[in-house]
This record gives C-alpha cells, sequence and structure tokens, in this order.
C-alpha cells in the first residue's frame, strides 16, 4: 500500500513535469508558427512581393500562411505513425527540432530583390516544413499532458498544450511589437529577420526540458502488452473514419474564427484605419494574455460540468458574436476594436480548453496519437491559417466585410453539428476505451 502511494505520488510529479514539457514545447511551436502569421499580414507582402498591387501582394502572403496549414496532415501522418509507433515524448523532440530550425532559416531568407523569384519559392518552402512540424505537434503534446493526467482532470491537463498556443502567441507578438519599435525604418530590411533567429535559443530550452520527460504510462502499457500497430494511420482510417472526420469538423469554429481575430483582422485594419502595426500588434498580445487564464479555466469547467456541454456553449457563443463582432471591428476605433476581439476570445477558449481531452477520448491509446494528429490537421486546412485567404478574397469579390461573418456563422453551424455527434467519454452510457481493449498486434 505504502509503495503505491510513493508511486502515485512520484507520477504526479512527473505527470507535471510532462504537462510542463508539453506546454514550453507548445510554446516555441507556435511561437513560430505566429510569427509568420503576423510577418504574413504586415511584413512579407513588401519583402517577398513587392512587384504585386497591395491586393495581390496580400493574396499571395496570405497564400504562404496557408501552405503551412495544407501541410500540417502530412506531419499529422508521419509523426502520428512515429507517436503511435515509438512514443509520444520521442515524436515531439523531432516536431520542436524541425519547425525551430525551419524558423531560424526563415530568418536568413534574402529579399527579393536580391534573389527575384527564389525568394518566395524558399519561403514557401521553409513555411510548408513549420506546417509539418506543427502538423505532429499539436496531438502528441495534449497526449504528452493528458496520458500522465487523471481521467477526473483531463480537459485541465489538455488544456496546458492549448494554453501555449496563447503563450505563443503572446511571446510573438511581444517580440515583434518591440523589434518594430526598435528597428523603426529599418523593421523591412533587418528588424523582421530578429524575432525568427531567436528561434534557435528557444529550439535549445524546449528540448533541453522535453528530452528528459519519461514516455506516458498508457503508452508503456500498450507497448508491454505488444498492442502497438503496425500501421497506425491506415487502421485508425479502417475502424475510426468517422471520429476522424468529426474531429476536423469540431476544430473549424475555434481555428478558422480565430484566424480572423488575430491576422485578417490586423491586416483589415492596417489598410482601412489609422492605426500603427505597434498598436495592432498589442491587439493580439492582450488577447493572448486572456486566453494564457481563460483556456485553462474553461478545462477545469469542463472537466466539473461537461466537455461536450461547455463546447457546444463555445461554439453557440461564436455564431451569435460573428454579426456584432464585425459591427465593432468596422467601427474604427481602436478600444472598441480590442474589446470586440478579447470578447471573441471567450468563445474561442471554451472550445479550446476541453478540446484535447474531447477529440482524444474518441482513439484508443494505440491509435491515439495518429486518430488526434491527422482529425485535427484536416480541420486545420478545412478552416485554419486559410481563413484570412478566404476572407480576403470574400471583402474584395462581395465588398463587404460582413461576409465575414457569413463565413464564421458558417464554421460555427458545420462544428455544433459535429460536436452534437462525436461522443463524449465522460457522459454515462458513451463508448470508452482502455487499455484492455482487443488490439491487434504487431
Amino acid at each position: 500500500m505504502k509503495n503505491m502511494v510513493v508511486k502515485e505520488t512520484q507520477n504526479e510529479k512527473i505527470g507535471k513535469r510532462a504537462s510542463l514539457a508539453a506546454t514550453v514545447g507548445t510554446v516555441i511551436e507556435f511561437y513560430d508558427f505566429f510569427l509568420y502569421a503576423t510577418a504574413a499580414a504586415i511584413i512579407f507582402p513588401h519583402i517577398f512581393f513587392p512587384e504585386s498591387s497591395t491586393y495581390l501582394g496580400t493574396l499571395q502572403s496570405f497564400g504562404t500562411l496557408a501552405i503551412g496549414f495544407l501541410a500540417r496532415p502530412f506531419g499529422a501522418i508521419i509523426f502520428g505513425h512515429l507517436g503511435d509507433r515509438i512514443g509520444r515524448k520521442s515524436t515531439l523532440v523531432y516536431t520542436i527540432l524541425l519547425m525551430g530550425i525551419s524558423s531560424f532559416a526563415i530568418g536568413l531568407l534574402p529579399s527579393y530583390e536580391i534573389i527575384g523569384v527564389w525568394a518566395p519559392t524558399l519561403l514557401i518552402f521553409l513555411r510548408f516544413v513549420q506546417g509539418v512540424g506543427v502538423g505532429g505537434e499539436w496531438g502528441g503534446s495534449i497526449l504528452l499532458s493528458m496520458e500522465w493526467g487523471k481521467k477526473k482532470n483531463q480537459a485541465l491537463k489538455g488544456s496546458w498544450p492549448q494554453m501555449g498556443v496563447a503563450i505563443g502567441l503572446l511571446l510573438a507578438s511581444l517580440v515583434f511589437s518591440l523589434v518594430t519599435y526598435i528597428s523603426g525604418d529599418g523593421l523591412y530590411t533587418w528588424g523582421w529577420r530578429i524575432p525568427f533567429l531567436l528561434s534557435a535559443l528557444l529550439l535549445v530550452i524546449a528540448y533541453v526540458i522535453r528530452i528528459k520527460i519519461p514516455e506516458t504510462p498508457k503508452f508503456e502499457t500498450a507497448l508491454s502488452k505488444s498492442t502497438i500497430s503496425r500501421y497506425p494511420i491506415f487502421e485508425v482510417l479502417k475502424k475510426h473514419p468517422k471520429e476522424v472526420i468529426l474531429t476536423a469538423f469540431i476544430r473549424m469554429s475555434e481555428n478558422g474564427p480565430f484566424y480572423v481575430y488575430t491576422v485578417l483582422m490586423m491586416n483589415y485594419a492596417l489598410e482601412n484605419f489609422q492605426f500603427n502595426k505597434q498598436s495592432l500588434l498589442n491587439i493580439n498580445s492582450f488577447a493572448s494574455i486572456f486566453m494564457i487564464f481563460s483556456i485553462p479555466l474553461f478545462g477545469y469547467l469542463a472537466d466539473r460540468y461537461g466537455i461536450k456541454r461547455i463546447y457546444l456553449l463555445g461554439v453557440f457563443i461564436t455564431f451569435l458574436w460573428a454579426i456584432p463582432y464585425i459591427i465593432l471591428v468596422d467601427s474604427g476605433n481602436y478600444l472598441i476594436i480590442l474589446s470586440a476581439t478579447l470578447i471573441a476570445m471567450i468563445p474561442h477558449s471554451m472550445q479550446v480548453g476541453p478540446q484535447g481531452a474531447f477529440v482524444a477520448n474518441n482513439f484508443p491509446t494505440h491509435l491515439r496519437y495518429s486518430g488526434v494528429s491527422l482529425g485535427s490537421q484536416i480541420g486545420a486546412i478545412l478552416s485554419g491559417g486559410i481563413a484570412p485567404l478566404i476572407c480576403t478574397i470574400l471583402l474584395h469579390e462581395i465588398g463587404s466585410i460582413y461576409a465575414i461573418s457569413g463565413y464564421i456563422i458558417l464554421t460555427a453551424i458545420i462544428t455544433f453539428s459535429a460536436a452534437l455527434i462525436l461522443k463524449d467519454s465522460n457522459e454515462k452510457g458513451d463508448i470508452k476505451f482502455s487499455d484492455n481493449e482487443k488490439l491487434i498486434k504487431a
């Protein structure tokens, strides 16, 4: 009995370290990813597409942003396979290396004026590599944290890496804001490179933290029982296709609108209102600070009041907020736009907080990395980084900012329908998976 208590205490300590490792790694991954998104909105049209019109240059820049999301399912397949074959911890070391090196390389890229068309070509290639890294990061970091936790607090555990996404956005906004202030007129020549070059330092920190974390107990159990699948991607698509598709759909109203709030509107306000880059970057900083507290809060509330219940409520509020948000943004008043963005982060956090546990519980341990990663990254293509590109086209073709409200409403309708269908393993009568279920042996 005493040994069991000691072991449980040790596992709790390791679990906390695992959550920290998952969160820190996610911070670095999404610092790099959001850094690119920020640069795509205010820097890259001038550096890599200088000969295009304002509209075309914005489309091309947001197009390279979308490339990263198109690459994410490839990362989900590659690292999902590795995560279900060799373990969560080892795989996450590879994803952080891939992301950090590609981001550092972006900071070294020559401009269009120096090497011509090779500049945007290399940018697209490195953005693709970034996308592959993030495609394997999101699902793995959530599992690394969740699978060390107890069932009663799994939503809270799964929310810690999600909070890391918010910290990554905050870090990217703060660093870019600081560099914008320091570099002044040199922002478009050397200043924008500094945040990308800093990725090397952050990479070392995340690597050291992650390399020391043991593998999760659930994966070790599956490994000891020889229940590891030979081809987890094929098996999860064969046995759980509905769960993979629903996982993709339930991310739409969380992912797509988020990039509208934090990327598209920054570009829109810069072109239509008399705001400077610094003030717009500050909006994202305040939004990030808000999410750092609200995401784990809603993870905690989901464990207490129901994962699906909190998630559906967040989607419904996103639906209701779509039109008021655009009305407030179109006012052109800085404080009103800031307030509208902060309010939008409430329903966003209500989805992000419990999301990891919501989707992970629909897959058995030996297929969980592949199922969660593939489903979530397909969802990133359907909405995510492609949202600024779609909404820029809608703005140009329809000529009304309210077309963006229609886009947000559509994502909310799709997600609400999918979330109703997707099972919540915490609810009485729902399917529960265990490590003792019948699995295909390697």
